[in-house]
């Protein structure tokens, strides 16, 4: 699948854009950070590691199988990541999404739509595949607001799938909540 010509996906108050080598530190600092990362994978290796990582996954960036977002506010401030990778088929996973406490209200909401949308109407895939720690109750009680369906378990996580369909069938609604003055994060 062919990289689509991309710079900026836009959103209400938030923007997606890919990362670059310069965002290592700011990644390195999210996944080492015991604030966002009680339910990430340990994370070994320094800030040049992390530079290294981005170069090698600019390939798969550009081969379409990967893509990597950081996720700002319309001032340009970094509040986050979110990745969509294993892309194959129809389908993707989608996950390394942090928040920072930089994001504006709703960024949980508006970041899952951006990136959501990305991988479902950009790039036409039908199934995102989703996996969640099961000590990560938020995450799993927002995943399940979004209509995900739970496929099964592990001692660890929680696997779910996000169907294109049930993605457009919520988008209408879940655009009236960023555009209100409502909280859903």
């Amino acid at each position: 699948m062919k990289h689509p010509a991309l710079s900026k996906i836009d959103g209400v108050q938030l923007s997606l854009r890919l990362v670059r080598p310069e965002d290592a530190q700011y990644i390195h600092g999210l996944r080492t950070d015991p604030t966002y990362n009680g339910h990430l994978s340990t994370v070994t290796g320094t800030v040049e590691d992390q530079r290294s990582w981005i170069e090698a996954y600019k390939t798969r960036e550009a081969a379409g199988s990967e893509y990597y977002f950081v996720i700002e506010r319309k001032d340009g401030v970094r509040c986050g990541v979110v990745r969509l990778y294993d892309i194959a088929g129809d389908q993707f996973t989608w996950g390394s999404w942090i928040l920072d406490h930089n994001k504006p209200r709703k960024a949980a909401l508006e970041s899952a739509v951006l990136s959501f949308g990305f991988g479902f109407d950009t790039i036409g895939l039908d199934i995102a595949n989703i996996d969640v720690r099961k000590q990560n109750t938020h995450a799993e009680a927002f995943y399940r607001r979004l209509g995900m369906t739970e496929t099964y378990r592990t001692d660890e996580d929680i696997f779910f799938i996000y169907s294109r369909a049930q993605f457009a069938a919520n988008k209408l609604a879940h655009m009236d909540v960023l555009q209100s003055g409502s909280n859903n994060d």
